[in-house]
């Protein structure tokens, strides 16, 4: 068992593993040359030179527009220094990665009221503070909780009003850079959501509106009430629904695309085998891509990422990363972490490149791959592409 508490099988493919990865970012760190104490030979030493985000301002490298937004290329998502994955890395760990996140040119940071629910706010918020006016702060509303625990979708105004003061108290915030809305309420008009963001906008408590995971045609009304910045909605080399018109509409309204589970929770890092065993209480034990069997045939994936990464020397997140990346300059990946190599490893990816004939390639050898099971556990899947009602 490692140190994030899962049973994990080291992957023998022939690529940079994550683990050489952490060991060679390690001793960069520390002023040591990586050679043969690594991994003995001048061959697999070329194979280790990895994209590591070393400078301070990799990230930020070729930044990218959500709407008016200017951000950093990849993001940082902190759900999990709170929720849904275990163990939970601690607060002074959790906060660590936040601020050398920011120290490597990250300059958008993503949560949400529903991680914790609550925590995650208190956390980023006092992990920021020092460089707050730097950033883009994003966080989501969009739930009704009691005994602190979610209990459906709630978009109506107050409610709205209700968590943005909610958030920005514990922010520490005067104002939220990107607000949100984390699922459609299938009984509240999109019009008077969207609305009442507008509203708050002009009252400078929000500066952008955004929306994750809404039927396109709600979607659209939002938009031509208050111009909906950016749209957070899974995405990654497992998961390609967004390419079903998403992606489209996020062009055509000039609209940002924010992938979030850009490594598929995990899974496209290479971390996870077919001994996979998930603490309990860790989210990722429901999903059916991770089921035992599933997993095994979806280790294909990795296979094809190693591949890649050992032709670009590099890991297959970076990889996973930087096919993200290539999908347009309006996405921005917020690959979440609560470990500082991991973090490192993710912002090496916007040093990768591939040409139009790669990305060709992969593409093809990627839709020649079957991935078994549904994305996610009924009731998250049920909460996606849902239209909000008329307004009367």
């Amino acid at each position: 068992m490692n140190k994030h508490g899962i049973y994990e099988a080291e992957s023998k493919l022939g690529g940079v593993s994550r683990r050489d990865f952490i060991g060679k970012t390690m001793l960069a760190g520390a002023g040591i040359t990586a050679s043969s104490m690594i991994l003995g030979t001048a061959n697999n030493q070329a194979d280790a030179q990895t994209k590591d985000s070393k400078s301070t301002n990799a990230a930020n490298k070729n930044l990218r527009k959500l709407g008016s937004l200017e951000v950093s290329s990849i993001g940082l998502g902190c759900m999990s220094g709170s929720a849904f994955f275990y163990p939970l890395p601690g607060k002074a760990r959790m906060i660590s990665v936040i601020r050398e996140a920011y120290d490597r040119g990250v300059t958008l940071f993503d949560t949400a009221e529903l991680y914790g629910p609550f925590t995650n706010e208190e956390l980023v918020g006092e992990a920021i503070a020092p460089f707050r006016r730097n950033i883009v702060l994003a966080t989501k509303f969009g739930f009704n909780y009691e005994g602190g625990n979610s209990i459906g979708p709630d978009s109506r105004p107050a409610s709205i009003r209700r968590a943005v003061e909610g958030s920005l108290r514990r922010l520490r915030t005067e104002y939220v850079d990107l607000l949100y809305q984390h699922r459609v309420d299938p009984k509240v008009p999109i019009e008077d959501v969207a609305g009442t963001v507008k509203d708050l906008i002009s009252e400078g408590k929000v500066r952008n509106f955004g929306m994750s995971e809404p039927g396109l045609d709600t979607l659209r009304r939002a938009h031509a009430v208050q111009p909906v910045a950016a749209l957070q909605n899974e995405y990654s080399v497992i998961e390609r629904s967004v390419e079903q018109g998403t992606l489209d509409v996020c062009r055509e309204l000039g609209i940002g695309l924010v992938p979030w589970a850009p490594l598929a929770r995990g899974f496209t890092t290479g971390r996870f085998g077919e001994g996979t065993a998930f603490l309990a209480g860790d989210y990722r034990g429901g999903l059916p891509r991770m089921f035992p069997e599933a997993m095994k045939r979806n280790l294909l994936l990795i296979e094809l990422l190693d591949r890649w990464g050992k032709a670009k020397g590099a890991t297959p997140a970076q990889i996973s990363l930087a096919w993200l990346l290539a999908q347009g300059p309006n996405v921005v990946p917020i690959p979440g972490s609560t470990d500082p190599w991991h973090m490192r490893e993710n912002l090496g990816a916007a040093d990768i490149r591939f040409s139009a004939d790669e990305l060709a390639r992969f593409r093809r050898e990627l839709e020649a791959i079957p991935v078994i099971g549904v994305r996610g556990s009924p009731g998250s899947v049920a909460q996606n592409g849902v239209e909000a009602p008329a307004k009367n």
